[in-house]
């Protein structure tokens, strides 16, 4: 169910992290074994990272593999991670896509060939290979079109037998292994969770994950399966949506909403759907959950040229700095970071592109469509008029939050300038790195307000992100108050002292 997955045998990476210079223009932080940090506001996830305490591991890129060969818990070091490293989660699982079998080299089609997909495990010859789905035959209809990869290759299905699917290239290419198999304007009959997917849902319970994606989500059902499994299991773990199901478009409220959060998968998406109507599924998306506050990541196919180029296409540029504009919380790389020749080129021209585009917002500048109705909440008011008032006197908001539900109302009304979100919750601040505009500090709060104002304060300018004498909104807000028993609302604006 996962769309960043676990790798087998769990192998470290050697990081070639690098700081970057100045201070940052807002809050974002980049957690994958290519940056330290990041100056964009919005997160450019990497897909195939868990970042697992201060250990960062890759994925295999053709599929899942069993976590069963992992023993032990997902704990690199003992050693927390800095309070201004927060990771953009821990993420487990497979989920249930359709892929090809294991093929010892790559098999090239040519338009006009004949090629079968067979339900018989461990078939690889010059003209037939299996798949992992065992009703992958009672899908496909004669007549219909099989896409490899969103339509890298795409098939004509010719004739069915029991076991197998006879197909004719229309657009040839090379198979590779475990590639992943759509039927054009189908989904696949397949549980949205699946066994293995249970197995690997405890691991990641067992393991303190921080984040659960599930694959081709239909309905709202799964979410809530999913959720009643993790309360039954006291565990605190968020779960994110893939929309790349043409079904589950007719319920993107309902999936939206018993969510915390989605991802627009767009490759999958163009495939069950004609692929004009991806760019306004996009935008419907991002505006719905920005309504209901959840985060959105933008994802497949941004840089998909630098899997084998070092420079990105023109309209690849111009995807990413489109969903920044439109309200995206993160953009994510796939293929191009997981086996990809320009890795880490990849990673700064998306960042560079984000940052770039960030600046060419206009202040205060709310996604289209974004709903008033959290003003009717006294928080809503309080962050709105919080964000207002930084905006206007054009200082940075510190925020002091146990739950994070303040730093996320902050980032739903899109300050212009960065929200440092303090917090003396570890999985907190994991939790908010993944939010627009939210920097997630980790710091132990003392039970004297001024003392904790004057650390934080401190700590920032330490790192270069606050000057002497530079103004600040400090926010204090919520029924778990963190310095008195009643609710508060308390807005202050400070001068950093020299």
């Amino acid at each position: 169910m996962a769309t960043i997955n676990l790798p087998t045998g769990m192998p470290a990476l050697k990081s070639d992290a690098t700081r970057l210079p100045d201070r940052f223009s807002s809050s974002a932080k980049f957690s994958t074994e290519l940056f330290a940090a990041s100056r964009s506001r919005n997160r450019c996830m990497r897909n195939g990272i868990l970042s697992v305490r201060s250990m960062k591991v890759a994925e295999q890129s053709q599929g899942a593999p069993d976590l069963s060969s992992h023993n032990g818990p997902l704990v690199a070091s003992d050693k927390p991670n800095s309070p201004f490293e927060p990771q953009l989660g821990d993420t487990a699982g497979q989920g249930p896509e359709v892929r090809s079998g294991d093929v010892p080299q790559p098999i090239l089609l040519k338009e006009g060939q004949e090629f079968n997909f067979t339900i018989k495990r461990g078939v690889s010859t010059d003209n037939t290979v299996s798949v992992n789905y065992d009703g992958f035959v009672n899908d496909v209809a004669v007549g219909d079109t099989l896409l490899v990869d969103g339509g890298m290759m795409s098939f004509s299905v010719k004739s069915k037998t029991n076991d197998t699917v006879k197909c004719e290239v229309i657009d040839g290419g090379e198979l590779k292994s475990r590639r992943h198999l759509n039927v054009r304007g189908k989904s696949a009959t397949l549980p949205s969770i699946t066994d293995k997917d249970w197995e690997d849902i405890k691991f990641g319970v067992d393991n303190e994950v921080d984040f659960y994606a599930v694959s081709f989500v239909k309905d709202a059902q799964v979410v809530h399966e999913l959720k009643d499994y993790l309360r039954r299991s006291n565990a605190d773990i968020h779960v994110v949506v893939k929309i790349e199901s043409a079904d589950s478009i007719p319920n993107l409220h309902s999936i939206i909403s018993a969510s915390d959060g989605a991802m627009v998968a767009r490759g999958d998406l163009g495939a069950e759907l004609p692929i004009e109507e991806v760019p306004l599924l996009q935008e419907d998306i991002i505006r719905r959950c920005h309504s209901m506050q959840k985060p959105v990541i933008v994802a497949t196919n941004m840089l998909e040229s630098m899997i084998d180029h070092p420079t990105p296409t023109r309209a690849e540029v111009s995807d990413i700095a489109i969903a920044v504009r439109e309200g995206a919380d993160a953009v994510m790389l796939s293929g191009e970071t997981a086996h990809g020749k320009y890795p880490l080129k990849a990673v700064k021209v998306m960042h560079t592109v984000a940052l770039r585009t960030e600046t060419s917002l206009p202040i205060g500048t709310n996604p289209p469509g974004q709903s008033t109705a959290y003003k009717s909440h006294m928080s809503g008011i309080f962050a709105f008029h919080a964000t207002t008032m930084a905006n206007t006197l054009a200082t940075p908001i510190i925020v002091f939050t146990r739950t994070g539900s303040m730093a996320i109302l902050l980032s739903h009304y899109r300050p212009s300038s960065t929200i440092f979100a303090f917090t003396n919750v570890e999985r907190i601040k994991q939790r908010l790195a993944l939010y627009r505009g939210v920097m997630p500090i980790y710091m132990q709060f003392s039970d004297d307000v001024e003392e904790t104002f004057s650390r934080a304060l401190k700590l920032l300018r330490s790192k270069s992100l606050l000057k002497e004498e530079e103004y600040v909104t400090l926010v204090q807000s919520g029924a778990q108050s963190i310095w008195r028993r009643e609710s508060t609302h308390h807005i202050q604006v400070r001068k950093v002292p020299s």
